[in-house]
């Protein structure tokens, strides 16, 4: 038994229509037009007595103050194309139907993300992240996915409740049905289930046969054809912005909509991007600047939504614009074959090393790649020479040399030791110092010209604390006396 899901995309967002000349002081509602006259208004717009079909006219006489926006079909068509391409991140079997209906076989997707209601809730997210109004619908075929779906939504996975759902829909939302409106009228048949008790014989004479194969198709009793959405071998979208933006947070609704076309993208051909780039096109004219560009890049291939969304909204948050943004693009630069994750009997503890890499970009897009270091310890003897440090993303791998074995070293070593004072012949800080463990001699750096001598100490004071300390050794010929020097802390 096959599973489908039917989106009825009700109200598209306000980019996916043109401005009319009518521009409004104040808000008394919002009407789309299609050559001129009503298709759609909001609440506000109907409060003020706005009705489908009305001309421009007869609105601007009933509420003056409303915002009119024409209706454009192209915008339309790539508005529903793209929530088409986000919704491939759950199936690749994604079907764009006629009156701005999308479909989706979930059959093989019900597992992966959690069951029917988790994977319906899932959709409705990813199409209300694109700013439209829908209804969603399940049904064992997608033809009776599309019904329910343009009827308002629903579940019908049965036989029984499928016959029920089918039954209650009004008949003008079965096209095939529409041309013979009036007769159907004539015999008082309201809903398709009042078509179906009709006599099939009667029905293929007075209507062909096209109502009687939709019907059909709608109960499982003929089969489907559908012409799948395919990708192309390369992701470049790009999306108008409603109106000018000057704060770059703005500009996160639609680069979230980018970000989820490319993850469908992703997931239909099996990879896992690396590295891409978020163009913010600024005003054109003669004063016209090149777009800022917003590159991420990845330190492990990943096609999870969440995680690209959260490294773009940390990279757009440092961005500082040089003029107002119209439009975004966002391009792959940099894409692998995606490796599935493999999962042992006993997972270690504190995540999978591809969570560490996702907390790392993360940290990167927050503080910096500057701000992010990774130990790259040198092979010298001398502490504050052996440990260095690099940025995450560097290549540069750490010097061999044996570490000493047995022997204490501190979580943190200070960038530059303390002189500590005397008190009673012994070291002070905080408290008088106690030595707790045997002295491990360093002299080293003779091949430099930066030669120590040190004897190290773990020292206890009086609270419990760990200190690493070092006492300077003097030549014979020296006149000064030996110090102590705090080197390190323990955790």
């Amino acid at each position: 038994m096959h599973h489908w899901i039917g989106v009825h995309l009700r109200r598209l967002p306000i980019e996916s229509f043109r401005p009319t000349w009518f521009m409004p002081v104040s808000n008394d509602g919002f009407v789309i037009l299609d050559k001129g006259r009503v298709i759609d208004a909001d609440a506000a717009a109907r409060r003020h007595g706005v009705v489908d079909g009305m001309r421009r006219g007869g609105v601007l006489t009933l509420a003056q103050n409303a915002e009119l926006r024409e209706r454009e079909p192209t915008r339309e068509q790539q508005t529903i194309d793209d929530v088409s391409f986000a919704l491939l991140q759950f199936t690749p079997n994604v079907v764009v139907a006629e009156e701005n209906v999308v479909l989706a076989d979930i059959t093989a997707s019900l597992r992966l993300f959690g069951g029917l209601r988790a994977l319906r809730s899932r959709v409705r997210r990813v199409v209300c992240d694109f700013g439209v109004t829908c209804s969603a619908s399940m049904a064992p075929t997608a033809e009776a996915a599309w019904l329910i779906a343009r009827a308002g939504g629903g579940v019908a996975l049965t036989e029984r409740s499928l016959s029920r759902a089918l039954s209650r829909i009004s008949l003008d939302s079965l096209p095939a049905a529409r041309r013979f409106a009036d007769w159907f009228d004539g015999l008082g048949c309201v809903t398709i289930g009042d078509v179906m008790r009709l006599p099939r014989a009667g029905l293929k004479k007075r209507c062909g046969t096209a109502l009687l194969d939709a019907l059909d198709r709608a109960t499982g009793e003929a089969p489907e054809v559908h012409e799948w959405v395919t990708m192309p071998p390369a992701f470049d979208a790009r999306v108008e912005l409603p109106d000018r933006i000057e704060h770059v947070e703005a500009a996160l609704f639609a680069a979230r909509r980018l970000t989820l076309q490319m993850t469908g993208w992703l997931a239909v051909r099996q990879l896992a991007v690396v590295r891409f780039v978020v163009s913010l096109e600024h005003e054109r004219g003669r004063a016209a600047i090149p777009p800022t560009d917003v590159e991420v890049a990845l330190g492990e291939p990943t096609w999870h939504e969440e995680h690209l969304v959260r490294l773009l909204r940390e990279r757009l948050s440092r961005i500082e614009l040089a003029a107002p943004v119209v439009a975004l693009r966002l391009e792959a630069k940099d894409v692998r074959i995606a490796e599935a994750p493999s999962e042992s009997l006993f997972p270690d503890p504190g995540g999978t090393p591809q969570d560490l890499a996702r907390l790392m970009e993360l940290l990167i897009a927050r503080l910096g790649a500057g701000n992010v270091l990774r130990p790259a310890p040198a092979a010298d003897f001398r502490p504050e020479v052996a440990a260095q440090w690099v940025p995450v993303g560097s290549s540069e791998k750490p010097s061999r040399m044996d570490p000493p074995r047995d022997l204490p070293r501190p979580a943190w070593l200070l960038e530059t030791p303390i002189e500590l004072i005397m008190r009673g012949h012994r070291p002070f800080y905080g408290s008088p110092l106690l030595m707790v463990s045997p002295g491990e001699r360093i002299e080293c750096g003779w091949q430099d010209g930066h030669i120590v001598t040190r004897d190290y100490f773990v020292a206890e004071a009086e609270n419990s604390l760990y200190y690493w300390v070092y006492l300077e050794r003097v030549g014979s010929r020296d006149e000064r006396e030996r110090r102590w020097f705090l080197h390190g802390l323990f955790g």
